[in-house]
């Protein structure tokens, strides 16, 4: 029996050296994370001061988060996996906010293709498909998310954003329900596009939410569709909106029925461009 108890007492003790290993390792790359963002803010500063000023600002904060996860593994030998999360979307979040938007010059050869750049204007509308699901009940300012396109975008006859490009934001504002305020609301901004290996700053807003379950039509009527009209074969007078949600301005989603505003996995939101969008295609 004393044997059998010293094994347990082992065994947790391993257990628990490993997990601080682990947290360790996370927070080394949190921080290695933090350093990358702080030269991208010192070269913003020639580019736009203000929103260097503003992103020092914030890059302060992080790096005092850190150090205090850091203490806190110290001394209480563990640190939740959600503030360890938390933490890597927000120094995300700065990242994409801060990156540079510059196109390199590239060495042309003669037989090899052109890259150019081509703007997707402002006012052009998508549809993405939500990866996973939201909730006002537990999501979180700053938390990150992904989506992907469902149909192919075409400017000026050319292909620029394929369907199946994945696009990334973060929940810039939320509300959970709650006996004062009983519409929960949250609100999605996207930021980032990858493509082509690339990762370009886009700025985008919801216009619409609407069921998963129409996917499948929307693949059928998207090819060739104009922008912003991928769907509307299928969604005149309503038909095709994701049922208890309401869009505001800003793009912020409210739960028509006094509960929370419940995204499920799979919701099609139709997103609106509000700055263009600069992507780089071979010619």
């Amino acid at each position: 029996m004393k044997i059998l108890s010293f094994l347990v007492v082992c065994l947790s003790l391993a257990g628990s050296a490993f997990s601080q290993s682990t947290t360790a390792a996370a927070l080394t790359r949190l921080d290695a994370e933090i350093t990358k963002v702080s030269q991208q803010v010192t070269g913003l500063k020639k580019i736009d001061p203000t929103l260097a000023v503003a992103s020092e600002k914030t890059l302060t904060e992080l790096q005092e988060d850190l150090t205090y996860l850091k203490v806190k593994l110290r001394r209480e030998g563990s640190v939740p996996p959600k503030d360890l999360a938390d933490l890597g979307d927000r120094i995300e979040t700065l990242r994409v906010k801060t990156q540079s938007s510059t196109v390199k010059a590239l060495p042309i050869m003669s037989d090899d293709p052109v890259p150019v750049v081509v703007k997707v204007p402002v006012g052009t509308q998508m549809d993405v498909r939500m990866q996973t699901a939201i909730s006002s009940a537990t999501a979180k300012v700053e938390q990150r998310f992904e989506a992907t396109t469902l149909v192919d975008v075409m400017v000026a006859g050319k292909l620029v954003i394929p369907s199946g490009t994945l696009v990334r934001g973060f929940v810039s504002s939320v509300r959970p329900a709650g006996r004062l305020e009983r519409r929960g609301s949250l609100t999605l901004s996207f930021d980032e596009m990858v493509i082509g290996g690339k990762r370009p700053p886009m700025r985008a807003s919801v216009v619409q939410a609407l069921d998963g379950k129409m996917g499948d039509d929307a693949g059928r009527i998207g090819v060739g569709a104009a922008a912003g009209a991928i769907l509307g074969g299928i969604l005149g007078g309503g038909k095709g909106m994701l049922a208890g949600i309401l869009i505001g301005g800003g793009g912020t989603m409210a739960a028509s029925d006094g509960a929370n505003a419940e995204l499920p996995p799979g919701t099609i939101l139709r997103i609106r461009l509000d700055q263009p969008l600069e992507v780089t295609v071979v010619k």
